[in-house]
């Protein structure tokens, strides 16, 4: 695990936490997932890698997650992409790669949208997508809710249920779920352009392998790279694992430095 301590930025009053690695450009840059942390496995291997090839790294925690500040209930895709969008402007020049890993996808592919928007899609080189979980909250959570999950968002404005990967329950409140509707991404053509390679498990627990295809779908074909892990499971974090992302990084950043 990393020593480097991590660095903040002010994002509306709350305190961001990133760590980030001087280098040659493309940079690559780290979009977490719900609940994780910049010093998770993948994360640190990306450091690891670019730190011994000279790449520019750069990752952060979300509002309530990790190192940063902020209360992870009060999070919302639309507060996560508007700190993700903030510390990619300050700290990141020219082309980059983003990573991004279950939400942190979804959060990838708005950050091409609004860059796209803002006239900055050139600042994007290539995206490589794990376990990918766009439109998580309308297409994964929202089809399943019992009676008792509707009546806990209608009086108590949240739902908690157990996590496989923490002690700590996961919690869905009503502003993240009805904020997703407004983030959602996988309503038609997805323009990225440029090069974008998804990894996905077919093991994998909690977000069917068919909810990545169905966003291939929706990517230009001539630009897609699907590798389908036959026994990966969601995490993605196995050495077989980790050497696939690197592969799939290093390809898109050779490709586009």
């Amino acid at each position: 695990m990393t020593d480097m301590p991590p660095e903040f930025l002010d994002v509306n009053g709350t305190a961001i936490a990133l760590r980030r690695l001087a280098g040659t450009q493309p940079g690559v840059v780290w979009l977490g997932g719900f609940r994780s942390d910049m010093l998770g496995t993948k994360a640190e291997t990306l450091s690891s890698w670019a730190g011994s090839n000279g790449r520019a790294y750069l990752r952060h925690d979300y509002s309530g997650h990790g190192e940063s500040g902020g209360d992870f209930v009060e999070g919302t895709i639309s507060k996560w992409l508007g700190e993700s969008l903030a510390v990619f402007r300050t700290f990141t020049e020219g082309p980059q790669v983003l990573v991004g890993s279950s939400m942190g996808a979804w959060i990838a592919l708005r950050m091409v949208q609004e860059l796209r928007k803002a006239g900055e899609g050139e600042r994007v080189a290539g995206i490589v997508l794990l376990a990918p979980a766009p439109d998580f909250t309308s297409e994964l959570v929202e089809p399943k809710l019992t009676a008792a999950h509707k009546r806990d968002l209608a009086k108590k404005g949240f739902f908690d249920v157990p996590s496989e990967y923490s002690s700590e329950a996961y919690v869905y409140t009503r502003a993240l779920i009805e904020d997703g509707r407004l983030n959602r991404v996988m309503g038609g053509p997805i323009d990225t352009h440029c090069p974008v390679h998804v990894l996905q498990g077919l093991a994998d627990p909690d977000v069917p392998h068919a909810h990545a295809l169905r966003l291939v779908s929706l990517l230009p074909a001539d630009d897609v790279t699907l590798s389908l892990i036959p026994d990966g499971d969601h995490r993605l974090s196995r050495p077989q694992d980790l050497d696939m992302l690197i592969r799939a990084v290093e390809a898109i950043s050779t490709q586009r430095g």
